[in-house]
């Protein structure tokens, strides 16, 4: 099917509803969603924000902005995971848990606002990996918009870039709670370093990056050119140097690079398939 058609297709969809509130958290999906309902469903369409520790702040000022400037209604609303019964202990089904209490408190907002749907912003390549919270997606009967038009990533980045979004070779965002292995527990100063941790390697100007987190070792991940970036040793002090001040004592480049769900590499088969 050509790209065109499912574009169609999207706005076809979308414009079978009365009005929808879109789990939005700025990253390429959810921006890319959020335009096209709020051109297909005018002021019919919110958008909604949860905010946590788990959620870097220069992401909500993207969504801020961003809402702003389309004239969307634009709903921030308190979701702090780690309030979850289970969730710190970071178990294999932590996504499932937060998600479905992320999509709760959506319809919350969405009942006092009197929207009837809620839709978030899965795409077809989610489809392939260990995605717990899809599970919470459909119990919760949220509407999945960009897998009803059977859109991949790159896709989704290409229609970005034709619809004029800054979004459209945004990095790749997942929340920093996916940048620890499963069972080790999550906590709000271990967020806040690989917050601090991310940040940084983000302004020495790396794109697509991820520190994953193993207790007193960061383990860097990111694409070609930032692994050649790194190469140099001045960028290798430099960043070890700030990684010792934020709190870790070991920082590891990962020789595979970034890709998406790396932390799955350790669970079992039957969860993958």
């Amino acid at each position: 099917m050509s790209l065109s058609k499912k574009y169609e297709n999207l706005k076809k969809y979308l414009s079978g509803f009365e009005n929808i509130a879109v789990a939005f958290s700025g990253g390429v999906d959810s921006t890319f969603l959020l335009k096209v309902a709020k051109e297909v469903l005018n002021n019919n369409v919110i958008a909604v924000t949860a905010m946590s520790c788990s959620f870097p702040k220069r992401e909500l000022n993207q969504a801020l902005r961003f809402c702003k400037k389309e004239k969307i209604k634009h709903i921030v609303c308190e979701s702090e995971e780690l309030n979850i019964e289970g969730f710190s202990k970071n178990p294999v089904n932590r996504c499932y848990l937060c998600k479905t209490e992320l999509f709760e408190k959506i319809w919350n907002v969405a009942k006092i606002n009197a929207i009837k749907n809620i839709a978030e912003a899965s795409n077809m390549d989610d489809n392939g990996d260990y995605r717990p919270g899809l599970k919470a997606v459909k119990e919760q009967k949220v509407l999945s918009p960009l897998r009803e038009a059977k859109l991949t990533k790159n896709e989704i980045r290409a229609l970005s870039k034709k619809l004029g979004l800054k979004t459209w070779n945004k990095q790749s965002f997942a929340c920093l709670s996916s940048r620890f292995p499963y069972g080790q527990e999550i906590t709000p100063q271990a967020l806040s370093m690989i917050d601090a941790a991310e940040q940084f390697l983000l302004d020495l100007g790396l794109k697509q990056v991820r520190v994953r987190y193993h207790g007193n070792i960061a383990r860097i991940e990111t694409d070609e050119t930032g692994i050649k970036f790194l190469t140099a040793a001045k960028i290798r002090k430099r960043i070890y140097k700030e990684f010792k001040k934020i709190g870790f004592v070991y920082v590891a480049i990962d020789i595979l690079g970034y890709r998406t769900g790396s932390m799955n590499e350790t669970l079992p088969p039957k969860l993958l398939r």
